[in-house]
This record gives structure tokens, C-alpha cells and sequence, in this order.
């Protein structure tokens, strides 16, 4: 058997170890609320020392609660690390950053944190023949929606619910980035500087895990650096250097609809930032211009919207790396795709608008909205912005998988998609005649597409929600999968194999081989 057949199939092989781990966590978190709400008792009084509480006992029982036979659960050393980051990170939450050098909380908590991530990583997929294990999935709590992953979805939704309503409880945590937004930016750290500082480690750091999980595919691994490149260099470096030479704080990676703000008229378009001293602003207005009406259309006609949406996007660099565990948690189901469809291209029509009556409204001076056109970028930043793309698109990763923004609420992905749809060379082949239904494909697309129906039937994948990942043809243990960008003739070419549909058997021919035998 192929080693890269997915061993998960066989969920008999070993039971569930849940034990007392996570009942135990679960009961520490009760102890815990109840001396928060009841007692007030100090320090947990306090919602940035509460959440990052629960956090450190989420990681716990994360870390802890591995199956049998599982090697990250012999990395001793890498979870001290982690352990012993995460302790020294609550502790600066706490207001250890008064007393201890913030530079000193920086480098041995994140350092701490980063490095015993990459040794667990090390540890489970660096060893052994090369290939895609996923041993254990459906067996740990934290990756089948047990209840490690839960806590986990209520700390990471607490952080950004703090990060952006209450950025005055994680003021320890911004404290400690001081020294790296000093020597990068020139200025103290704000809530956006650790946000982007933590969001970039996590892109690194998962990223070289992935390294380590798909070091066998060089599709994946080219990828990998990719989305690492792209975050760090285009979504994080570029960005805070500009602000160090009293440039706009410009992303390079996002563009219109994704980023609107960067067409609509209120600081890009028309506002200050095309009036800026120089000629960069009215550059960045230019780059996002041309990039949003003419490298997408004519990049996705060539290579589909994977070169965006897997290789680019800062929203799939985090999916694609720290998001890569819960990726088979995507629902694949009929009703699952109906809404997704409606509520994608929905958010792509209400930017269309938007952006349309803006400037309508910019060019009457104000004549048609009034003083709403303000409130109008404010409510949708608060809705799609904060809310859909933050809270849920990142704190619902451990119940929903890493692609719940990109699936239902991102209207980049949604033209990109339409012209994948229609306009494309990209599409995934199939030779179903070597398929043999292991549902491993269908299982780790993480857009929810069902990828073993087309498979069975022989058929190409043409999805206008397809990223392009290609993890499907990597799990694949007989390669019948394959990315390609060819003509557009063929690519619809309907079902090549027979399947039950479209058997009719007689009920008098039945019948009579009945009798005859």
C-alpha cells in the first residue's frame, strides 16, 4: 500500500484518547470562570489575563492530548518550549513587561514558541519515508471538533474580539513589540503592528511545518515559500518600512474588491493618500487599479485564481499554513455549496454597489448620501472587515476549517472565481478508471468541494470555489488528479465513465435471468 493513502480511513486503529485530559482542562476552565464572575479574585479579573488563561490551557490540552504512537507526542522538549512561551507570554500580559526588558519578553517567549513548534514539526513529519500521514486525525480531539478544539475557537475569537474592540487589554502583549516596531517603523507598536508581527510568525513557523509535512511534493513546497514570501515580504516588511519614511501604510497584496477602501474615494481614490507629497500614493492608487481590473482577469485566465488565493493572499497564507490541520473540517455537502454560492457573490454585489454609489456620491459632492457615505466604509469595515474576515474567518478554524472567509464572505475570491469558472485555462483532470473512492481528496479539499464525484465519473473539476491548492491530487494514492493550464477546449467534458444513472435494467430482463438461474 501506498504510504500516501490516507491511514485515517481505518478509523479502527486506534481508539479515541481523550481520557481525562480534556475533561480536565474543561473543569480547570470552569474553576476558572467561576472565580472570574463570582469572586473577582485577582488577576483574573482582568479580560486580556482571562483570555490569555484559557489560552495557555487550550495549548495544554492541544499539545497533550495526542493518540497513541503519535511522534509528536514524544517531543518532550518541544512542548516545554511551548509551554514555557505561552507561561512567559501571560506573564507579560499580566504587566512582567514593567519589569522585565520587553526585548527579553520578546525574543525568549516568541522564540520560545516558534522554535518548539518547528521541533514538534520536526518531530512527526521530518522522520521516516516521505509522504502525507495523516495518522491520528479523527482520533484528537483538537482536529474533529472535540472539545480542545472548541476552547481553542472561543481563544482565538476572544483575541480578536480584544484585538479589535478592547486593544487596551492587550496592551502588555503590544508592549513587548516595541523593540522590533522601533528598529523596523521607527515608533512604538500599536495593536496592527503585534497583530501583523504574531500573523507573520504564524505564516513562518506553520509554514515550516509544511515544509516538513509535503517536503515530498514540490508543488507544495514551492507553494509553501510562497505564501511564507509573500506575508513577510509584501503584507509585513513593505508595509511598516513605508510608515518609517512618513509613507501611507500600503499592502502591496491586496487590492480592490478585497482591500475597497483602496478604490473607494474617501482616502485612496481622491482622498490623501493620491494627494500625498511624492509620487508614491498616486502609485499605490495606480497598483491597486491595475492590479484589481487587469493583472486578476488576465493571471486568472492563465493559471486560475490559485495563483492568488494559494500562492499571494495574506488570508490564504494563514489558511494554508496554520490552517493546514483543520482543512478536512470544510463541509462538503450540497446545502453547504448553495450557500456558499449565495452568500459569496452576494458580498461581491453589495461591494460592486457600494463602491459604485461612493463615487457617484463623490462626484455630487456629497449630494447623494450626505454624511452616511462615512458611515457606509465604517459599517462594512465593522460586518465584513472585523467581524467576518477576523472573528469568524480565523477564531472558527478548529470547527469549521481555514477557508470559512475565503468559502462564504470574500469577494476577491468570488470574481476570481467567475472568471476561473468561465474564462480559464486551469482545471484539475481526472483519469477515474484508476479511482478506486478512498474519499481522500474529498476529505482535505479545503473548500468543500465533493473532488471523488468527479473523480468517479471520469469528469475535470472546473469549480469556481477551487483555490488551486492541490492537495487533493496529493493525497491522491494513485494519481488520478492532476493541476493543468491548457485550452479552454475540453474542459467541460462531462462524465467519460458509466455510472449507476445511467444503468436501465428491464424489469422483464431481470426477471428472466432470475428464473434461468
Amino acid at each position: 500500500m501506498s504510504d500516501r493513502l490516507d491511514p485515517t480511513l481505518a478509523l479502527a486503529s486506534g481508539p479515541p484518547e481523550e481520557s481525562r485530559r480534556v475533561p480536565t482542562v474543561l473543569a480547570g476552565l470552569a474553576l476558572l470562570f467561576m472565580a472570574v464572575f463570582l469572586f473577582g479574585v485577582f488577576p483574573f479579573n482582568h479580560p486580556s489575563v482571562l483570555v490569555a488563561a484559557i489560552g495557555l490551557l487550550a495549548s495544554a490540552a492541544v499539545l497533550a492530548d495526542r493518540p497513541s504512537g503519535d511522534a509528536m507526542s514524544g517531543s518532550r522538549l518541544g512542548k516545554s518550549l511551548v509551554f514555557g512561551g505561552l507561561a512567559l507570554g501571560l506573564l507579560a500580559l499580566l504587566g512582567l513587561w514593567r519589569i522585565v526588558p520587553d526585548w527579553i519578553l520578546l525574543t525568549v517567549s516568541t522564540g520560545a514558541v516558534c522554535a518548539g513548534t518547528i521541533i514538534l514539526a520536526r518531530a512527526r513529519y521530518g522522520s521516516g519515508p516521505a509522504g502525507i500521514r495523516n495518522h491520528g486525525v479523527y482520533n484528537t480531539p483538537m482536529l474533529r471538533r472535540g472539545g480542545a478544539a472548541w476552547i481553542a475557537a472561543v481563544v482565538l475569537t476572544g483575541f480578536y474580539v480584544l484585538l479589535y474592540w478592547f486593544p487596551q487589554s492587550l496592551e502588555g502583549l503590544i508592549r513587548t513589540m516595541d523593540p522590533v516596531s522601533y528598529t523596523i517603523r521607527g515608533a512604538a507598536a500599536d495593536q496592527w503592528f503585534m497583530y501583523g508581527t504574531l500573523y507573520s510568525l504564524a505564516v513562518l513557523v506553520m509554514g515550516i511545518r509544511a515544509l516538513y509535512r509535503y517536503r515530498h511534493d514540490r508543488y507544495q513546497r514551492w507553494r509553501t515559500v510562497s505564501v511564507i514570501l509573500a506575508q513577510g515580504v509584501l503584507a509585513y516588511l513593505i508595509p511598516q518600512i513605508l510608515v518609517a519614511f512618513n509613507e501611507p501604510e500600503f499592502y502591496f497584496s491586496y487590492f480592490w474588491p478585497l482591500k475597497p477602501e483602496y478604490l473607494w474615494p474617501g482616502d485612496f481614490g481622491n482622498g490623501w493618500i493620491w494627494d500625498h507629497p511624492g509620487r508614491l500614493g498616486r502609485f499605490m492608487v495606480i497598483w491597486g487599479a491595475v492590479m484589481a481590473f487587469v493583472a486578476v482577469p488576465i493571471l486568472t485566465y492563465f493559471f486560475g485564481k490559485r495563483w492568488y488565493c494559494s500562492w499571494v493572499c495574506g488570508c490564504g497564507c494563514l489558511a494554508e499554513t496554520a490552517g493546514d490541520p483543520y482543512r478536512h473540517l470544510a463541509d462538503s455537502s450540497v446545502r453547504s455549496w448553495q450557500i456558499e454560492r449565495w452568500m459569496i457573490h452576494g458580498v461581491l454585489v453589495l461591494v460592486t454597489i457600494g463602491t459604485v454609489v461612493l463615487w457617484v456620491n463623490s462626484a455630487m459632492e456629497g449630494g447623494l448620501l450626505g454624511s452616511f457615505s462615512g458611515g457606509f466604509a465604517r459599517v462594512y469595515g465593522f460586518v465584513f472587515g472585523s467581524v467576518w474576515a477576523g472573528v469568524i474567518g480565523v477564531g472558527f478554524y478548529p470547527l469549521m476549517g481555514a477557508r470559512v472567509w475565503c468559502r462564504f464572505g470574500c469577494p476577491q475570491a468570488a470574481i476570481l472565481g467567475l472568471i476561473q469558472r468561465f474564462f480559464s485555462r486551469f482545471r484539475i483532470t481526472t483519469n477515474g478508471g484508476q479511482c478506486i473512492s478512498c474519499g481522500n481528496c474529498t476529505t482535505y479539499c479545503e473548500m468543500g468541494i465533493d473532488v471523488r464525484w468527479y473523480a468517479q465519473r471520469g469528469q475535470n473539476i472546473v469549480r469556481a470555489s477551487c483555490v488551486g491548492c492541490g492537495m487533493c491530487a496529493s493525497v491522491c494514492p494513485r494519481g488520478v488528479l492532476k493541476l493543468e493550464n491548457s485550452k479552454q477546449e475540453g474542459r467541460f467534458n462531462g462524465p467519460v465513465l458509466i455510472t449507476s444513472d445511467e444503468v436501465d435494467v428491464m424489469a422483464e430482463d431481470w426477471a428472466a435471468s432470475v428464473s434461468w438461474k
